[in-house]
């Protein structure tokens, strides 16, 4: 049996694909340590320059850890994902040559092939997925690269145009997670509205039949592009109702459309009007968006637009970044860059906003009962756990504290809402 140390960096995408290939490659045994393993699989990430950052180190402290080792006794180490995805192979291979195998993102069909060749496994590559995410949710990856042209942004040339993965391979993939007792699928991929329109299709289709799926309790719907949120898609999830969760995450990035227009967004008009037609159809929906203060040209005026735009639509969830160039992204070059300090200053008036929104909207459930899914234990104490409302997604959200009869990793179970903070619950089963 393969022993493989596994590093999964950046987003839910790049999780999955880890999953995917650990349930490829055959017999295999997860451990902790390169010291314990066969092989050592990084899976990285290189979409901002902190990702790049941390990518680069954990290849460059394996290597350390490694040389520490006999050298008889030193695992396989490859490299994956968006790092030789962005820099190519040939580059890093010069620049790292500890590494053994560098695996691209135009080939990740073909990694567990690729590395079952390079040890010389003699037994047949099966097909499946080994989760990482415990018993009660999984990512379900649904589309690979994106479709849009924004100037920040360096997907695209990363992981290519947008390509929707086969409907019957995501069907039986669904399937089978929730069979092993997963009860929440996350939808997720660059664009998620996206799905289908590679090929003449829209994602309705695809939903209708995973919303089918016996046993599954939350399907839940991450980055959502406004221009997607059709008024027909709305309708559809509206009439579908349970498992759907009514969670919408727009990654808005602005609300100005001079900074809309400059980023190049495909919606550059007024995003207001794509959260009001959310509310039209889901009143009760729980709204979360990803934002980008100190865009190259952003003036007070600017500012002071998206500041307002946050303060009047209350989102329950909410993300801030300041802006940083990226090599090779039309950005990058454009004239008007601001400080570091003035984007950290901008940052912080936002988010500090958003934790008062959020602490008031969370206080609002004190004393309701709600369904919490249990994800694990908490090392805070014995018999406490951590779980999440439906309005609250796994990884990106606030959690839910429970603890009482019948709560275990897996559990959906009914709890009161005693407590309130900033961006967590405290529930009582």
């Amino acid at each position: 049996m393969l022993r493989i140390c596994s590093q999964s960096l950046g987003c839910p995408k790049t999780r999955v694909d880890t999953e995917r290939l650990l349930g490829s490659i055959g017999p295999v045994q997860t451990v902790s340590t390169p010291e314990e393993a066969d092989l050592v699989f990084i899976n990285t990430c290189a979409f901002i320059a902190p990702a790049v950052q941390e990518s680069v180190q954990a290849v460059l402290q394996t290597i350390e850890d490694m040389k520490a080792m006999p050298k008889a006794k030193r695992p396989f180490l490859a490299v994956a994902g968006c790092l030789p995805g962005r820099y190519g192979i040939r580059d890093l291979k010069t620049e790292l040559p500890e590494v053994d195998l560098w695996l691209h993102t135009d080939d990740i069909t073909t990694w567990a092939k690729q590395i079952a060749q390079a040890l010389r496994l003699t037994y047949d590559v099966p097909s499946g997925r080994l989760l990482s995410t415990g018993p009660s949710y999984a990512w379900l990856k649904i589309g690979e690269g994106c479709r849009h042209s924004c100037s920040f942004c360096a997907i695209p040339s990363i992981r290519g145009k947008y390509a929707s993965e086969p409907a019957e391979a995501l069907l039986e993939e669904a399937r089978a997670l929730v069979a092993s007792g997963v009860k929440e699928l996350v939808l997720v991929a660059q664009d998620v509205t996206a799905y289908g329109t590679d090929f003449g299709r829209d994602p309705r289709f695809l939903f209708e039949q995973l919303l089918q799926i016996t046993g599954l309790e939350r399907m839940r719907l991450l980055y959502l592009y406004p221009a997607g949120l059709t008024r027909e898609l709305l309708s559809f999830l509206r009439s579908a109702g349970k498992p759907f969760v009514p969670y919408f995450d727009m990654p808005l990035q602005h609300a100005h459309p001079d900074i809309l227009r400059r980023m190049g967004r495909p919606f550059a008009g007024n995003p207001q009007e794509a959260v009001d037609r959310i509310r039209e159809f889901f009143p009760e929906a729980a709204l979360r968006t990803t934002l980008m203060v100190g865009f190259p040209g952003e003036t007070e005026e600017h500012f002071q637009t998206l500041a307002h735009f946050v303060e009047n639509n209350r989102f329950q969830h909410l993300g801030v970044f300041a802006y940083q160039p990226e090599e090779g992204t039309e950005a990058a070059g454009m004239p008007d860059q601001l400080s570091d300090s003035l984007k950290e200053a901008r940052k912080n008036i936002i988010m500090e906003m958003q934790k008062g929104i959020s602490e008031e909207i969370l206080s609002g459930y004190v004393g309701q009962r709600l369904e919490i899914l249990v994800d694990a234990p908490s090392d805070e104490w014995p018999g406490l756990h951590t779980g999440r409302a439906w309005f609250q997604a796994p990884e990106v959200d606030g959690l839910t504290y429970i603890s009482g009869p019948g709560v275990e990793p897996g559990a959906m179970v009914e709890a009161d809402i005693e407590e309130a903070r900033e961006y967590d619950m405290v529930a009582l089963a």
